[in-house]
């Protein structure tokens, strides 16, 4: 029939079998099979119902994302419904993997719909910046009810095969291969006579839904109650009122021009930007093929935040993990934290008891070092001082086996020089995770002078198996990710001295989609932590330093740049901080004048572009988008915006250039002044995304 899609028969039933690997996209190609083969089940008079299945790994994964932004190209997936729809003999979904996306509205456009048990069933557009736009919004509401559609919809989040059974999006689930449980189950509505009414037009969960005096607006509240409505969130939330409001034939032509509307806007194409850099991010050219080192158990050295963070990152992954302490009184406060974590996520109701207990059994505490010694990979997490990790790896190098792979999770120190403590600097690589461990998904792999492409492999792989986005980067202090942070910070305290007031500055940033403003991130890491960096380089912050000086760490210690009350993380503006900085900036000799929040977002946010630059002219890191998806996974920066140099292309480099130089002349700072790159792309009217796939 056709390279992507093959037409079996099984007796009187048609099978469409989609192969289009690796995860049976929603191409043109695939629309196109689909709309011939659908041509001929309905003019072949000996065949009496049809299954859409799919060969490999999982079902329909989702539209092809090379697609958007690109006009249209018929037939649309749309067109695919309604062939199915107007066949006049049943077709079947069987689904197993993943349905995802327009693999899930291609189903919900089939009479009937069954899954393996496992198979993960949701609509992720959201997280790309749009909607459904071949009638998700619209067809899903009339399966499982207005409440739970918007959640999937709105959220991106995917339920599992026994869900979608107890809600009514699918008919059955079943095991075993999903060919012949769609015959079989395809006999067994024939046999039954079973009607055929398309999910378009079931009304009865609307209907239930508008007697029920349920009120949309108070549904949709709890997706708008905080911060910025992005227009993919807003657009949802419209179009499923429209499943209320709307004959179903017009609701589906606006969702339509909703979903082409936001596909070339500006957030859909910074998502996409992050889609596509977090799959580059992954290909490290000099270890294409390497097989790494299988971890079957893990070591981690030290119980801190971060050590027990890693350590659960670990065991949520299925692998046994040992975390080691100097003293039983410090792993059993270690532990005692990852055991308290757990708990609270079975209050809360994200994880099972008995899995609780699986995942808190495979971490076992110890305090004899010499346990490090059948782990097939090690990662120190202790204080970051050089001469403490030094002599852990000195242990390490005597202690573990000649392969294992010995990691470091420094977030600034020189990886060659931790590497030399051991007489085998190719098994050394950084691997720095991001706190809190258990939940962030950036991992920097910090490659040495030395580490061996089979070290490189292994961390790599590992932090995908434990759920991470893994980035590779170079050697230099902090970095890619905290070296730009550096900027941040030192322009954020400028800004301070020269006029702005902490919670100005951190309203510009979270107006512009960070979380949280840096000086509120501050209070929440504790101040303390860079005032022991800065002093260790001999470098000062004044306003940060002067408040550590008087013990005020951040929310640890009630007092930071804000004040915190007892039991509570909402920042309060403090006018001790307030007078403390203008007073810091009369001693100083500083004119302080009014800032404007432009002007606040632009000199926090391009000199970090402008460390980027000569991060990617050193080679530290392989790609500009490598340096977007660090910045969203690590940092939250806002994904809609596609990371900072992504952004930087947005407003055109010329204009970062020309800001540039003139923050360099009003601040004397020479760090300002626009590095070699990107004064050169600016100047050929380019952006760092001509770079992107190449080394720069």
């Amino acid at each position: 029939m056709s390279q992507v899609v093959e037409l079996r028969r099984d007796g009187n039933i048609a099978v469409l079998v989609i192969e289009n690997p690796p995860v049976n996209a929603l191409s043109n190609a695939v629309r196109s099979a689909l709309i011939d083969a659908l041509a001929r089940v309905k003019d072949d008079a000996s065949v009496e119902a049809a299954v859409i299945a799919c060969a490999g790994r999982t079902y329909v994964a989702g539209a092809d994302i090379t697609e958007f932004g690109k006009p249209p190209q018929r037939p649309v997936t749309n067109d695919v419904i309604a062939a199915i729809e107007t066949l006049g003999k049943p077709v079947i979904a069987a689904m197993h993997g993943t349905a995802l996306g327009g693999g899930l509205e291609v189903a919900l456009g089939c009479h009937f719909r069954i899954a393996a048990q496992g198979t993960r069933l949701g609509q992720p557009e959201i997280k790309l910046g749009i909607i459904p736009g071949a009638g998700g919004t619209q067809r899903l509401p009339r399966l499982i009810g207005i409440e739970k559609a918007l959640a999937i919809i709105v959220t991106g989040d995917p339920i599992m095969a026994k869900e979608a059974l107890d809600l009514g999006l699918i008919d059955e689930m079943f095991d075993g291969e999903p060919i012949a449980a769609g015959v079989t189950f395809a006999r067994k509505i024939l046999a039954d006579k079973r009607a055929l009414c398309p999910a378009r037009d079931r009304d009865e969960k609307i209907a239930a839904f508008k007697s029920s005096g349920a009120k949309y607006d108070d549904l949709a509240a709890k997706y708008v109650k905080r911060g910025r409505v992005l227009d993919a969130t807003a657009a949802a939330i419209e179009a499923v009122r429209w499943a209320l409001e709307l004959p179903v034939g017009e609701a589906l032509q606006r969702e339509r021009e909703k979903f082409l509307a936001l596909v070339v806007g500006d957030q859909a194409r910074a998502q996409r930007h992050i889609f596509f850099a977090e799959r580059e991010a992954a290909k490290v050219p000099d270890i294409a093929g390497v097989k790494g080192r299988e971890v079957k158990a893990a070591a981690i050295i030290g119980a801190g935040t971060m050590g027990g963070g890693i350590a659960m990152s670990f065991a949520n992954a299925g692998i046994p993990v040992t975390v080691i302490e100097t003293t039983q009184d410090a792993l059993t406060r270690g532990l005692g934290t990852i055991a308290k974590n757990y708990k609270s996520a079975v209050s809360r109701g994200s994880l099972k008891p008995e899995e609780a207990d699986r995942r808190i059994g495979l971490i076992k505490g110890e305090t004899d070092f010499g346990a490090v010694a059948g782990a097939d990979l090690v990662i120190e997490a202790v204080f970051e001082e050089m001469e403490v990790k030094n002599k852990v790896f000195g242990d390490l190098d005597r202690l573990t086996g000649p392969d294992a792979v010995l990691a470091t999770n420094t977030s600034y120190l020189d990886v060659d020089a931790i590497s030399r403590a051991t007489r085998r600097p190719e098994s050394v690589v950084g691997m720095h995770f991001f706190s809190p461990a258990n939940i962030m998904r950036l991992l920097e792999v910090v490659r040495s002078e030395k580490t061996s492409p089979a070290a490189l492999a292994t961390a790599v792989a590992i932090g995908r198996k434990i759920g991470k986005v893994p980035v590779v980067v170079g050697v230099c202090h902090g970095f890619v990710g905290n070296r730009m942070h550096r900027l941040r910070s030192v322009e954020a305290e400028r800004l301070l001295l020269e006029g702005a007031l902490p919670r100005q500055v951190d309203a510009a940033m979270t107006e512009f989609g960070f979380p949280m403003g840096p000086f509120a991130a501050s209070d929440l890491a504790g101040l303390d932590i860079s005032w022991r960096m800065r002093k260790a380089q001999g470098a000062r912050a004044e306003i940060a330093d002067r408040l550590c000086e008087m013990g005020r760490f951040g929310q640890k210690t009630k007092r930071g740049f804000y004040l915190y009350e007892e039991g509570s993380r909402e920042a309060k503006v403090d006018p001790e901080v307030e007078q403390l900085i203008v007073d810091t900036a009369g001693q100083l000799g500083v004119t302080r004048r009014q800032i404007d929040a432009k002007e606040i977002v632009e000199r926090i946010l391009f000199p970090m572009v402008n460390e980027g630059a000569r991060i990617l002219e050193e080679k530290i890191a392989q790609r500009p988008g490598d340096i977007d998806v660090i910045w969203v996974y690590g940092y939250g920066f806002p994904a809609w915006r596609g990371g900072p140099m992504h952004t930087a292309d947005g407003l055109g480099l010329a204009y970062v250039r020309d800001r540039l130089t003139d923050f360099a002349r009003t601040t004397g700072d020479q760090r300002h002044a626009p590095a070699p790159l990107l004064a050169r792309l600016a100047a050929e009217g380019k952006g760092f995304g001509s770079l992107d796939g190449k080394q720069a």
